[in-house]
């Protein structure tokens, strides 16, 4: 995997809406990456800003391998957001710790071992949190075995994405990823079969489809869909048919559609 120790930067000031899942000032900070730096899905920092604890924050930050955004000024907007003394850093935290892509695999390859089939449903660069919570909500109850987000790109999993899962972010395993065509080459390698949900004329039938194999479910953004690299390292395109003039759904009713579909078959 690539590694998430360089920062990136940008050339112009950031505008942050206020909300849940931000966390603000060098102290509080640098205490919640000593105490749960797994929790951490990004840091955003001006780059003017200096001193050792400042310089302690990034170190961190690069050693538990958290996304690290330098810009020019940074700006929370938002009601209350005037009454709040950011420093020039403010981290972004999920409602739950992630899981490492290595250790999702160890666990995948634990329950086929135990004679299960195991399944991952993975969110190409979806950007809504609604939808992100509705899919993990999905996955739960579907009996998936986790969740693989990007790091890049992705709606954050904080309290609207919680909200929406209602409950079920501390019931799986949430893994983000720097480079999702690197995570899905070793989930094949682990035994793992990629089906993509597209829209393509030529994609097979889901109720066509073998998903009782141990299947990584692949679903793309609400706009764009499935990015091309990550279409290309798809075992399997798979559609879901529809009648009338419609020819999409809503990413998180496609990927609920896959997720029972999966479950039906293993059953």
């Amino acid at each position: 995997m690539n590694s998430r120790a360089k920062g990136k930067k940008s050339g112009r000031g950031k505008r942050i809406k206020l909300s849940e899942d931000l966390l603000w000032g060098v102290h509080p900070v640098l205490e919640a990456l000593l105490t749960e730096a797994d929790r951490f899905s990004e840091i955003i920092l001006q780059k003017d800003r200096r001193g050792g604890k400042v310089e302690e924050i990034v170190q961190l930050a690069r050693r538990e391998k958290v996304k690290l955004t330098f810009v020019d000024t940074v700006h929370l907007v938002g009601e209350g957001a005037s009454g709040v003394r950011h420093q020039g850093i403010i981290g972004r935290t999920s409602e739950t710790a992630f899981t490492a892509i290595e250790d999702l695999i160890k666990k995948v390859k634990v329950r086929q071992e135990e004679g299960v089939a195991p399944r991952l449903i993975v969110c190409d660069s979806l950007q809504d949190p609604h939808n992100l919570g509705a899919i993990i909500r999905s996955a739960v109850a579907s009996g998936a075995e986790g969740v693989i987000i990007t790091r890049e790109r992705s709606a954050p999993l904080g309290g609207t994405a919680a909200k929406s899962s209602a409950g079920a972010l501390s019931h799986i395993h949430i893994c983000q990823v720097t480079n999702l065509v690197t995570a899905l080459k070793m989930l094949k390698e682990a035994g793992l079969w990629v089906f993509g949900a597209v829209k393509d004329d030529d994609a097979r039938s889901l109720y066509e489809t073998d998903l009782s194999v141990p299947a990584c479910l692949v679903v793309g953004s609400e706009g764009r869909g499935i990015r091309p690299l990550v279409k290309k390292e798809c075992d399997l395109l798979i559609s879901i048919p529809m009648a009338g003039t419609l020819d999409s759904l809503n990413s998180s009713v496609a990927a609920a559609v896959i997720l029972f579909e999966a479950m039906r078959q293993s059953m």
